[in-house]
């Protein structure tokens, strides 16, 4: 079949002639709407040139049967009318890129044809979009013919790599619930699926030559109730494992599907299931652990794995297990968060160190996945792991996953290996996807426009070093994240966004395009019944300074476009006002905001303004703060008058990491003033430590500065997440003063990241 020559229009660029409205998630790279339609219907049949492009039919299939109540016949003979063909023609020497595809809709005939197979399949994923959505279940059952446009798209990704990653450590799922999960990445044209099967709360996979590590380590005893450090213990026992004939169904089910699985078997950290299993790999070999029942990291509790030839055979055993049910060309082996104290306290540890001529534990750790590199290549793979492997320096062969931010990405593709981007800032699909969460997440603030603002490729690397991204992924860890609804919401929208930026062409990326298109997404997760997130269309809220820096000022708004917002002020009050403008707030107030779609309430959030001397003060730094946790109002965000009460599931929050910050805030005039309070987080399992006050210093013109030097500190519990601490000082006069925080360069011993700089989290500053 020869492919058609097409004079194609950028994508969005001209309207429909056709009555249905086109919109396709990811956006194709080139488009041509054209009059007319095609009419589908339980008599239109499906032709493939051969058995190679039967999972695409037979996918198309399962998807008309389930949404739309029929499904089409296949053959081998193409018919004259009224049919689709999916073809995948034999070149004479491998395409450029086998994931392109071209698709032509015609009155007569739906023809796809793609560079390979997997070119062939996308073709068929952007055919399910142009299917017209039914407004209900029964109008799906009783369709009898659907009209589609007539359009031609030519079309590839612009990375090769496009993943998602699922924990199921953490919490089980079923394999059901797995094959769905492929599905929906399917159905948004990602081909990687990055499946975690192992870490301190749940080992998952079966290892036949090692029975306890499903026997035992496949299971906890309980897990802690609401945020860590939790309120107590459920007390329930939970979790499960898949078999290995489970696995090898899940790897082909994703292979019909263009999706690669690749496997992670966290080492030498992340390993208390296999250690409570088999107590000898850890490096107190005499004490029997248990299955973690409690998340984060507690570097006193959580063990590691030893560096002796006892652990060495054993995951060489475990990974000549996993190989062979993975065509994967890489294993991911993790490699984060490897709490070396453990080593450093070890005698053994410490003799292997010494032997092998190691300066320090993190050589050591460059040593252990050297070593397990060194095994998987042999048997034909190479390995991936977190950015942490760089520590002590890279093993020759192994890809870096980047998630601590992109520092270590950049690194390793200067060095000339190849990266997955995964940035915790962007690409962490457990951060919450609302300011106002009303459901436990780990906390941070993740919305749908910042994912779609992703650029993989970072602008420190050169053309050619650029060549060594892959692509990227999302991650989706499951802490707090047990149940498919909630699998979803956290997913849903935000895949599509992700899908787009590895997908369609950096110049093509349109956030406002894709705005447009997002409804149409939505009413696509409705008829699949999955639990989206509407966090994009709920009131936002910009908090700002006055014009003269007496007030603030509140505006509101939502992108719902049915919808207006309705003001009630005072917590007893029941006077309601229609917004309509921006509110100046003088003095403490409580403020609440409803949104009204139709009849119903849809959307609620409420602000408690309390004023001190620094609320809505021009406020400068030294440093900004990290892109990651910048504020809701950046720096701002220290002096708006709002305290979060919700710890890191709170998006007020502004953190720094490593550095010396400098906070400067003008009073606007001589003020007199006796204290200064810093509202702080201390949450050390997320590497958040209690900052470390270095001076506070007045002035009353902004050049000459006195430091304060007869503080008087109102110290605080240790062990708080919230805290709220007060500098008390003689009453004076000043109308400049300035915060200097010392940057903790290395976290502590005996904690989360230990060596690692911590960061500091800062929501509001009071002066009065």
């Amino acid at each position: 079949m020869k492919r058609l020559l097409l004079a194609f229009t950028l994508f969005g660029s001209c309207a429909a002639p056709s009555q249905n409205i086109v919109s396709i998630v990811p956006a194709p790279s080139k488009m041509e709407t054209k009059q007319g339609n095609f009419a589908l219907s339980p008599t239109t049949s499906i032709y493939i040139l051969n058995k190679g492009e039967q999972p695409t039919a037979d996918f198309l299939n399962s998807y008309l049967k389930e949404h739309h109540g029929f499904s089409l016949k296949v053959v081998n003979t193409e018919p004259s009318s009224n049919y689709i063909s999916f073809v995948t023609p034999q070149f004479f020497k491998k395409p450029d890129n086998e994931e392109r595809y071209t698709l032509n809709v015609t009155q007569n005939n739906i023809q796809i044809q793609g560079d390979g197979k997997a070119g062939t399949f996308y073709g068929m994923q952007t055919l399910i979009q142009l299917l017209p959505i039914p407004t209900s279940e029964k109008l799906a059952l009783k369709a009898q013919k659907f009209s589609i446009p007539c359009v031609s798209i030519d079309d590839q990704p612009r990375f090769a790599y496009r993943g998602m990653h699922f924990d199921v450590s953490r919490h089980f799922f079923p394999i059901s619930y797995v094959k769905k999960y492929i599905d929906y990445l399917a159905l948004h044209k990602m081909n990687r699926f990055h499946w975690h099967l192992t870490d301190d709360q749940g080992w998952r996979i079966e290892i036949k030559k090692y029975p306890k590590l499903t026997s035992v380590g496949a299971w906890r005893k309980g897990t802690i109730i609401g945020r860590f450090p939790g309120t107590g213990n459920d007390n329930t026992k939970h979790g499960g494992f898949y078999t290995q004939e489970q696995v090898k169904e899940i790897v082909q089910y994703a292979a019909s599907r263009q999706i690669t699985v690749i496997p992670e078997i966290e080492m030498p950290g992340h390993s208390m299931a296999a250690i409570a299993a088999y107590p000898a790999l850890s490096t107190t070999p005499d004490m029997q652990q248990e299955v973690a029942m409690t998340w984060g990291l507690n570097g006193v509790a959580n063990n590691v794995l030893a560096p002796t030839d006892y652990t060495f055979k054993f995951m060489e055993d475990v990974l000549s297990e996993v190989m062979p049910l993975f065509p994967s060309e890489v294993i991911h082996i993790g490699g984060d968060e490897c709490s070396k104290i453990w080593w450093k306290k070890d005698p053994v540890s410490q003799r292997i160190m010494k032997e092998n001529n190691l300066k320090g534990e993190d050589e050591l750790q460059s040593y252990f996945i050297q070593r397990i590199e060194k095994f998987v290549n042999s048997k034909g793979k190479k390995i991936i792991g977190w950015d942490e492997i760089l520590e002590g320096g890279l093993a020759p062969n192994a890809l870096v996953m980047s998630w601590t931010g992109e520092k270590g990405g950049i690194h390793a593709a200067k060095e000339k290996h190849q990266v997955v981007m995964t940035p915790g800032g962007w690409c962490y699909f457990d951060h919450s996807q609302s300011k106002n969460e009303d459901s436990v997440t780990i906390g941070h603030y993740l919305p749908l426009e910042k994912v779609y603002g992703y650029e993989p490729v970072p602008a420190e690397l050169t053309e050619e070093e650029g060549k060594y991204v892959l692509g990227a992924q999302a991650n989706l860890w499951t802490e707090y994240i047990a149940y498919p609804s909630k699998v979803e919401y956290m997913l849903f929208p935000r895949m599509a966004a992700l899908s787009e930026v590895l997908w369609s062409s950096k110049q093509k990326r349109n956030w406002e395009d894709f705005e447009k298109r997002l409804p149409t997404q939505l009413k696509r997760y409705e008829l699949w019944k999955a639990n989206y997130s509407r966090a994009y269309y709920e009131i936002q809220a910009k908090i700002e300074p006055t014009e003269n820096y007496e007030g603030l000022k509140l505006s509101l708004k939502s992108n719902s476009k049915e919808g207006k917002i309705q003001l009630q002020f005072g917590k007893l009050s029941s006077y309601i006002q229609d917004y309509e403008k921006p509110l100046i707030l003088l003095k403490s107030s409580v403020v609440e905001a409803g949104l009204i779609e139709g009849q119903k309430r849809t959307n609620t959030v409420a602000f408690n303004f309390s004023f001190n001397k620094a609320t809505g003060k021009k406020i400068t730094s030294n440093i900004p703060p990290s892109q990651s946790y910048p504020g809701n109002e950046g720096l701002f965000s220290l002096v708006n008058g709002v305290k979060s009460e919700r710890g890191i599931n709170s998006s007020e929050w502004c953190g720094w990491s490593g550095k010396e910050v400098e906070l400067t805030i003008d009073l606007g005039k001589e003020t007199n003033i006796r204290s200064v309070i810093l509202n702080i987080l201390d949450q050390k399992s997320s590497w958040i430590h209690p900052l470390k006050l270095k001076s506070i210093a007045t002035s009353k013109d902004g050049n000459d500065y006195h430091v304060i030097d007869d503080l008087i500190v109102n110290d605080m519990m240790e062990g708080e997440v919230l805290r709220r601490i007060p500098f008390g000082f003689a009453e004076q006069a000043a109308r400049f003063i300035k915060i200097t925080v010392a940057a903790l360069n290395k976290i502590p011993e005996g904690n989360p990241g230990t060596g690692k700089p911590a960061w500091m989290f800062i929501d509001e500053i009071e002066v009065n």
